[in-house]
């Protein structure tokens, strides 16, 4: 019997000799190697949260400007609404066979577009930062996060943001008597969340596909914040405007949430087949956004 030489390996014999099944040779350190990176690369558990908590310690550097746009902005509009604007407009508002007061009727609105406002700043600039300018979400990639909870976390981020606006308004309008219907108008809050997410995520994914900033979100300012903010029943029912007008109001996220918002805050009629209209709606811009933003993300952290 011949003995096998080093490194050879040996195959068990059988009772008479024979040459029974190989056993799996051991693996190489390379393969090892190729196999502990592939792990680390599972995607972490929770991993959106250690997102959303990056994206909500960036937001201290600029901490004192949320508290006071949080607190100062809707302080100025409503004193602008009930000293100024108010005063000069002595009838009130008939929105849907109900008259109201002019602040009541542009309360709801007025809390949809700071979130809204919210969102135009959370959702441009610092994603545009986290692919070109701070690279940051490079790093996020390279570790055990994968490109859909780096979008989710930014998500999330903005989100918390949005959540503060809208709490903080939502009080100083009960403060100001603007919220009639005291036990159901706290639900807003929630609704001011749903619009900055129906205009935000959409955004999320139309910053996620630019490779260098020309401008872009300036033009995203002027000429889609602004006329949805003029055009969409912002300041008086979207009825009174001609036809040719409308239309903006209908395919804006601001005119489906305030007009939830003052069936919440106020007894504003709207049918129920109307709140499904403006529910599906703004849910269906964040599914959308969502999903394009997501691979968006994808695409730009497999480079």
């Amino acid at each position: 019997m011949t003995l096998p030489t080093v490194g050879e390996p040996t195959e068990p014999q059988g009772p008479e000799g024979e040459s029974g099944p190989a056993e799996r040779p051991h693996p190489s350190l390379d393969e090892l190697r190729a196999e502990a990176m592939a792990w680390g690369r599972k995607p972490r558990a929770r991993g959106s949260w250690y997102v959303t908590e990056h994206m909500v310690r960036a937001m201290r550097a600029y901490g004192w400007t949320i508290i006071v746009g949080a607190l100062g902005q809707p302080v100025v509009y409503l004193l602008g609404l009930v000293v100024g604007l108010a005063a000069l407009i002595d009838a009130p508002i008939v929105s849907n066979g109900v008259e109201v007061s002019y602040l009541v009727f542009v309360a709801p609105a007025l809390l949809m577009s700071a979130t809204i406002s919210v969102a135009s700043e959370e959702f441009t600039y610092p994603v545009m930062a986290g692919f070109k300018w701070r690279r940051y979400f490079f790093g996020f990639s390279a570790s055990s996060l994968s490109p859909g909870q780096i979008a989710t976390g930014v998500v999330f981020g903005a989100t918390a943001r949005m959540a503060v606006v809208s709490v903080a308004y939502v009080g100083l309008l009960y403060l100001f008597g603007a919220i009639p219907n005291v036990a159901w108008g706290w639900l807003s809050v929630f609704v001011g969340i749903l619009a900055g997410l129906a205009f935000g995520v959409p955004l999320m994914a139309y910053a996620a596909s630019i490779e260098d900033d020309k401008g872009q979100f300036a033009l995203v300012q002027r000429f889609v914040f602004m006329p949805m903010f003029l055009f969409s029943g912002t300041f008086y029912p979207l009825a009174v405007l001609p036809i040719w007008l409308q239309w903006i109001g209908w395919i804006s996220p601001l005119w489906h949430a305030a007009e939830l918002g003052r069936a919440l805050t106020y007894d504003h009629v709207v049918a129920p087949w109307m709140i499904a209209v403006h529910l599906g709606y703004l849910i269906l811009l964040i599914i959308v956004g969502y999903v394009i933003g997501r691979r968006l993300f994808q695409r730009r952290l497999a480079k």
